[in-house]
């Protein structure tokens, strides 16, 4: 039976661990963006989700080997469309840092994912959603769990206003503190396309649903059903960041770095996290320890922030299911979540240093906000879960 405050719960864990996945990377020195993204991503899309999905479920290549093609090709698919979201995201964090990036990249992931599922259901029937917008809005439940998602879109939305304030009102050189590489028109060029993109995940996990139906058929645990699935949408994701990291690493000439010793000087005048930027080198010539790569250093915080990235969809599947017929809420969930907790580290790193009391205020308003939409559509879900009309 479906536990929609556990999945609340859930969906809470999966936000920490993505609000908090890309902190680890601040620890990498002396290598290229391409080279620890693409060492952790290693762990996020390929290690983590076959590791624990082999220990944690029943017969994992027999239920894959079970789909139809038009299965796996779709949940595939999705997945690449994804992983150009997901690679900018990281573009994205880059940019505009973990705050003002999360809330405008997130604001159009969480509008997208969460609608379109239910909203093409009324229109194309066999899309293996629990139920169309139509039927959500006709009943009691529905309606206060599309409140709860309006409410967070809210939410998104005055958080973002908060950023906006904050890029306004703090001078350039504290913007260029917080965030090495602040640039606001790239950031949120690059943060739109990577919302809109980064929606794609939410289709990818619907149209992985017969793997999830065939793994509790398998015998597997409720709960782990969803780990399954993770495995083909997270190739998909790989398969679009291995090309354009290699790409980058072959482009930027920094394929080297993933075993070298030692940063080529042209490549040492990078930012502190690493960039190799190719324009230009320091003013004194680099000595032997400017040009030491701690490997050993940048490969542990690079799996730990692959490893963490993942855990937010580990959590998020385990949520999911406790959602009941209104799963499609799970990505509104998962959005605010990460909002909360990517500006709680936003906080702690400094990024909101020097901005007005307006911008505190409004992102406490919408932080609150946030918070306020968990409750509601937990609230919708039980309603639905007991059986109110």
């Amino acid at each position: 039976m479906a536990n929609p405050f556990l999945g609340v719960f859930f969906h809470w864990l999966g936000g920490l661990a993505s609000g908090s996945f890309y902190v680890p990377y601040k620890g990498v020195r002396k290598w290229a963006w391409e080279t620890y993204w693409l060492v952790g991503g290693c762990f996020s899309w390929i290690i983590c989700p076959w590791v624990l999905a082999s220990f944690m479920t029943n017969d994992l290549l027999g239920v894959l080997r079970q789909q139809t093609w038009g299965t796996l090709w779709w949940t595939y698919f999705f997945g690449v469309l994804w992983g150009f979201g997901g690679l900018t995201f990281g573009l994205t964090m880059r940019y505009l840092g973990l705050s003002l990036g999360m809330g405008v990249a997130l604001g159009y992931c969480a509008a997208f994912g969460t609608l379109v599922p239910p909203v093409l259901k009324s229109f194309m029937p066999d899309i293996p959603v629990e139920a169309s917008i139509v039927a959500i809005a006709q009943s009691a439940s529905g309606q206060v769990t599309l409140v709860g998602v309006a409410v967070c879109l809210l939410g998104i939305l005055i958080a973002a206003w908060a950023g906006f304030t904050k890029e306004r009102e703090m001078p350039e050189a504290e913007k260029k503190r917080a965030i090495a590489e602040f640039n606001f028109t790239k950031g949120i060029l690059v943060a739109t396309f990577s919302g809109i993109m980064s929606a794609c995940f939410a289709f990818a996990l619907t149209a992985g649903n017969p793997i999830g139906e065939t793994s509790k058929i398998a015998g597997t645990t409720v709960i782990w059903t969803g780990l399954p699935k993770l495995c083909v949408v997270l190739l998909g994701g790989f398969t679009t960041n291995f090309i354009w990291c290699t790409l980058l690493n072959l482009k930027n000439r920094t394929g080297y770095q993933y075993l070298a010793a030692q940063i080529r000087p042209e490549h040492a005048g990078g930012p502190a996290s690493g960039e190799a930027s190719g324009s230009g080198g320091t003013a004194a010539p680099p000595t032997t320890d400017d040009l030491r790569v701690p490997r050993l250093r940048n490969y542990a915080f690079s799996a730990l922030a692959g490893t963490t990235w993942y855990f937010q969809f580990f959590f998020y599947t385990m949520g999911e299911t406790q959602m009941g017929e209104y799963s499609f809420a799970s990505w509104t969930l998962h959005m605010a979540s990460i909002i909360i907790f990517s500006t709680m580290w936003g906080w702690l790193l400094r990024e909101w240093k020097g901005s007005s009391q307006k911008a505190h205020s409004l992102i406490g308003a919408g932080i609150a906000t946030l918070i306020l939409s968990t409750i509601i559509i937990g609230w919708g879900t039980w309603m639905k879960s007991q059986g109110t009309s």
